[in-house]
């Protein structure tokens, strides 16, 4: 690349370098002659440049004045030829400037409508625009501010007209971009990088005068670009927003406006144009102050929640020149302005929030130091009342958007005022207004059924098991009334902690308990706005204070953990009371409920100490407990869906509180459990799915508050009063009907420490049973299950009885046959079978000697060991499910084939105690097995499984003679039905119990040891759900009856299975005195189970198939 020549700085040799190619293009005005000097002038430096200024620029304005249409290319070039000249010098001469301005402008309007814009390209447009922006960028201030005399009135009117047109109505977002930027330029509010003239303080009068005849099309112009598409873009945003802010700034401004009569003498020689010639007196700055409201409040709602973060940025600086140059001539603007810097405090974008912060802090520093009669706190306290008043129909009626912004605004208000919210909530109107506002706004849609339907799960082991998981988010989301969006949840929360932070706790608590006790309307909202104040005074969850009215930085809060914790007492004494702690929340009454509610009736109040029925009408603390709240205290049996709805998130939102509290407090909440422990026990255990999904996540929480480790070291370190409670409350059943739930969760979450201390219970829930089953038996069922459902967990059997895997036996079996053996085994067994050598067998027998354990056992009485308390407690358990095998409920009774399934879990491990067990349960489990709802059909034969994995050859001739024959017959009559059955079979009841007996029958056989008769009836029974035809977890589990059955007899199942179906013919034997053997299923074609059977003989004889 050759090197750059240097640039001539001698004016003389750039005239003659100039010269020809600036003749021949005043000769010939071309785009090559245009070009060319355009070359040329690169090679010019500026310093001569600005010498040969008017000289250069004489035939390329000449270009514009040649009379006719010219081409659009022509006047592009000679555009770019220009502004290359004036970017790089001055314009020193007036007529230069104002004739240029001039021909600028008639290139950019129509000829048939001046005042409209050319349909000429984009290339020329932007090209002119560029030009013109390199004009009043290079006018040198005295010339300047000519343009803006009284009489270039029409001529810069036109100028403002064009340039406002193509800003609005241009389709190209780079013109409208460069015409706005050419006004900022005309206004003084240019902000590109250049210099730019400051102008004097008469210059500036002068100008906003002028540009006071323009102000109302200027504002109305850029108001509509600022509101319109948004596919314009940002940048074309950003500069009408400069543009709006700039002239009015420009024209309005405060110290102008008080030498308005100076500087608005209109000189008698204007004649027609001292017409357009604003006076800037009070009525007209009155009248157009309230015009630019309309539009400021136009401009405010389109950007203040605008998606890009320049234009909410330029909104913020648009908020603070106002503020700053007319807080006098627009005070009707103040509320907006303040609002719109209030509202960006909360931005999310980081920029914003700083631009927002110095603003305000600005604003904060000159309502001090101002003399006005009106400050700035009683205006941020009127807005906050105004915004308040109307929050509601907003939250009605505008989108997430608007709603979320004006959130943002709400919380504003509370950070700007700070310390200073307690002050103006003293003001009953401020209190009531902005309570009542948050009550509306938090309003909780309750129709919706699912909330009701959802159930908590029946199993507390379980569900403990992973309520670390599912419960560790104590808050369940929740759907309000009037939004849906999360972050206006998130954003109401806040300004409620907010409240918290700043305001006076005694006050804000006391005023929201009255709205809590006024109306079961409020309720839920009260509570969460308290639950949210208590963390907010506590500093939980609450951000740095940016920047509040007061000097200095904010102060902490002023709640002290004394007072934080009288708070918390009386607002948890409200929560807990009687008619807001104990609500309905299932929509119809299960059979717990009758027997509840026969309980707690006044004529059949009992305890489960004694078994005498206490009847007392007269004492009023007898009557059951009462309904959930006053205002339903009358409600029919079966309430509204949306009451119990109501009353189940009334009761999360509660329980939402307390973890709440316990995150204020943290350790200084242990004094407090005392009290709320016992009760998120029973709230733990509730039937709703979200009340005890919400109360198990409070605990959650209250543990990890208070310190401890884990929710069953809480309830562990605790156990000792809860467990008084507990049999305190179990002797006054009437009045505490949640007794017995509560020892359910605190078994189900806690650990074997807990046992010795819960024996005496257990032995009283016990004796009420053995004193009134028909009582009793409903109410404690669930704590027996939960009883034993612990034990099995903290005292898992020592020793399981467990078969072999299938495959090793099989194998073990080929790898060692002998044929030779074989046949002398099965000779010796026919001979015993005729009784032949009995006698010597028999003596044989007499010689073998006594087993060495007996000469211990000689020395005294047999001793028989004490049993361990769990074992103690298992065997009186089921002692009790004998006698409750046959309760008319079959609810109870499935829950008793639970306990009585647990029981013989526990007890495997003492085979002396779980046999007689077994054998006195055996009737009553035998009718639940052949005569019962199918439910308890199911149930029952989970029990037998466990009974046969424990027990074995003990229950062999019972099963064999008395459940197989009637499981067998109701396999072979299901088989038909499950075969020609659809899809939707498999959601039967029928389904289920065939799909429980497949699956459990093989293990059972085999550990039972049945014997061939019976396994013929098994495998009868079972054949036809080898059918490719039944559902596929049938054929599944029958495969596994079969793989059992094999343990026990191969060679027979080998030949029932190839009698179905034959793989392989065997007509060549092993050995020749051998004769050939003819299989029945040899030769069949493939049938519906023929894949099943091929699948079973390749699992267990693959190895004798290979060998044959």
């Amino acid at each position: 690349m050759p090197p750059a020549m240097p640039q001539i700085n001698d004016p003389k040799i750039a005239f003659a370098y100039l010269r020809p190619a600036c003749v021949l293009l005043t000769k010939e005005p071309s785009v090559t002659n245009v070009e060319s000097l355009s070359e040329q002038l690169k090679d010019i430096h500026d310093a001569s440049l600005q010498q040969l200024q008017e000289y250069v620029l004489f035939p390329l304005r000449f270009v514009f004045k040649v009379p006719g249409q010219k081409k659009e290319k022509l006047v592009q070039s000679v555009a770019e030829a220009v502004s290359y000249v004036l970017e790089r010098t001055c314009v020193r001469s007036w007529d230069m400037l104002r004739d240029v301005f001039s021909e600028l402008c008639v290139c950019l309007c129509s000829p048939t409508d001046p005042g409209q814009p050319a349909g000429t390209s984009e290339e020329l447009k932007s090209a002119v625009l560029q030009c013109l922006d390199a004009l009043l960028h290079s006018a040198y201030g005295d010339i300047v501010f000519k343009l803006y005399e009284p009489s270039m009135l029409p001529g810069l009117g036109a100028a403002v007209s064009l340039l406002l047109a193509l800003g609005e109505k241009d389709k190209s977002r780079e013109i409208q971009t460069a015409a706005l930027k050419c006004l900022q330029s005309l206004i003084l509010h240019c902000n590109c990088n250049q210099e730019h003239v400051a102008p004097s303080w008469d210059e500036r009068c002068s100008v906003g005068s002028t540009m006071a005849s323009f102000l109302p099309g200027v504002t109305s112009a850029a108001a509509r670009i600022i509101t319109g598409d948004l596919r314009q873009g940002h940048a074309v945003t950003v500069r009408a927003i400069k543009v709006w802010s700039g002239c009015v700034v420009l024209v309005m401004e405060d110290a102008q406006l008080q030498r308005s009569e100076s500087c608005s003498i209109v000189s008698p020689e204007l004649g027609r144009i001292g017409q357009l010639v604003v006076q800037r007196k009070a009525d007209w700055v009155k009248a157009t102050a309230g015009k630019l409201c309309v539009l400021l409040r136009r401009i405010i709602s389109c950007c203040s929640a605008h998606q890009h973060w320049r234009v909410r940025l330029e909104t913020v600086e648009l908020a603070d020149r106002l503020l700053a140059s007319c807080g006098q001539s627009l005070k009707e603007c103040l509320g907006p302005l303040l609002e719109t810097l209030v509202g960006a405090i909360n931005d999310e974008d980081p920029r914003v929030r700083q631009r927002c912060e110095v603003a305000l802090r600005d604003v904060s520093q000159r309502s001090q130091s101002a003399t006005s009669s009106k400050n700035l706190t009683d205006i941020l306290s009127e807005n906050l009342h105004s915004l308040a008043t109307s929050l509601p129909r907003l939250m009605r009626t505008a989108d997430d958007q608007k709603k979320l912004f004006v959130l943002n605004v709400l919380l504003g208000y509370l950070k700007v005022l700070g310390p200073l919210v307690s002050v103006v909530l003293n003001s009953a109107a401020h209190l009531n207004r902005t309570s009542k506002a948050l009550m509306q706004v938090l309003e909780l849609d309750v129709m919706d059924v699912r909330i009701v339907e959802e159930r908590s799960s029946t199993d507390p082991i379980e569900s403990s098991s992973d309520s670390h998981h599912s419960d560790s988010a104590h808050s369940q989301r929740k759907h309000f009334l009037f939004f849906t969006d999360d972050k206006i949840y998130c954003v109401l929360m806040e300004i409620c902690r907010t409240l918290g932070y700043y305001g006076n706790i005694y006050l804000l608590t006391d005023h929201l308990l009255d709205l809590y006790r006024q109306s079961c309307v409020y309720r839920k909202q009260a509570a969460m706005v308290l639950n949210e104040l208590v963390g907010g005074a506590a500093s939980v969850s609450v951000a740095a204070p940016a920047s509040c009215l007061d000097s200095g930085d904010c102060p902490a809060p002023s709640a002290s953990k004394e007072d934080l914790k009288a708070v918390v007492v009386s607002i948890m004494e409200e929560y807990t009371s009687l008619n807001n702690w104990h609500l309905k929340t299932v929509s119809e009454e299960t059979d717990i409920d009758c027997q509840d509610q026969q309980l707690l009736s006044p004529f059949r109040l009992q305890s489960i100490s004694c078994g005498d029925i206490i009847r007392n009408t007269s004492n009023p603390l007898h009557q059951a407990v009462p309904s959930s709240s006053a205002c339903h205290l009358t409600s029919p049996p079966t309430s509204a869906i949306h009451q119990l709805n109501s009353n189940i998130w009334q009761l999360c939102i509660q329980l939402e509180g307390v973890a709440c509290f316990a995150q204020a407090l943290q350790r200084d909440f242990r004094p407090l459990l005392m009290t709320v422990l016992y009760p998120l026990l029973e709230k733990a255990s509730d039937e709703s799915l979200l009340v005890s999904q919400a109360a198990l996540g409070a605990m959650t929480m209250v543990g990890t508050a208070c310190g401890y480790a884990s929710l069953k070291e809480m309830i562990r370190d605790n156990s000792d009063y809860l467990l008084n409670d507990v049999s305190v409350n179990l002797q006054r059943l009437g009045q505490h009907p949640q007794a017995p739930r509560v020892l359910t969760v605190m078994l189900a979450h806690s650990d074997c420490s807990l046992l010795p201390l819960v024996g005496d219970i257990v032995h009283d829930v016990l004796m009420a049973l053995d004193l009134s089953y028909d009582q009793s038996a409903t109410l404690f069922g669930s704590v027996l299950l939960a009883l034993m459902k612990a034990l099995a967990s903290w005292f898992p059997p020592s020793c399981c009885r467990t078969s072999k895997p299938p495959s090793s036996r099989i194998s073990a079996e080929l790898e060692d046959f002998d044929i030779c053996q074989f046949l002398l085994d099965y000779q010796k067994q026919k001979e015993l079978a005729e009784g032949i050598g009995i006698e010597a067998d028999e003596t044989e027998d007499l010689e073998v000697p006594p087993p060495a354990e007996c000469e211990e056992t000689v020395d005294g009485p047999d001793m028989k060991a004490q049993l361990p308390p769990h074992l103690n407690i298992a065997k009186d358990v089921m002692e009790r499910c004998v006698h409750l095998l046959s309760d008319p409920s079959l609810r109870l009774r499935l829950k008793v084939l639970d306990v009585l399934e647990l029981c013989v879990y526990v007890l495997s491990e003492r085979e002396d105690e779980l046999l007689p067990m077994a054998h006195r349960c055996w009737p009553a489990l035998l009718q639940r097995l052949t005569a019962d709802d199918p439910l308890a059909v199911l149930r029952a034969f989970r029990v037998l499984c466990m009974l046969g994995e424990t027990c074995g050859d003990f229950l062999r001739r019972r099963v064999s003679k008395e459940v197989l024959p009637k499981l067998s017959s109701s396999l072979a009559r299901q088989a038909p039905v499950s075969a020609k059955a659809g899809p939707v079979y498999t959601h039967t009841l029928a389904y289920k119990l065939q799909l429980a007996v497949l699956q459990g029958l093989g293990s059972l056989c085999q550990r039972l040891d049945l014997g061939e008769a019976d396994l013929d009836v098994v495998s009868e029974a079972c054949l036809p759900y080898l059918s490719c035809r039944q559902p596929i977890r049938l054929q599944e589990a029958c495969l596994s009856v079969f793989r059992h059955l094999m343990q026990l007899d191969p060679d027979s199942f080998w030949f029932t299975l190839n009698q179905i179906h034959c793989p392989s013919s065997y007509m060549s034997p092993p050995h020749p005195d051998l004769r050939p053997l003819q299989l029945g299923g040899t030769g069949r074609p493939r049938d519906e189970y023929s894949d099943n059977v091929l699948k079973l003989l390749r699992e267990e004889f693959a190895s004798d198939s290979d060998q044959l």
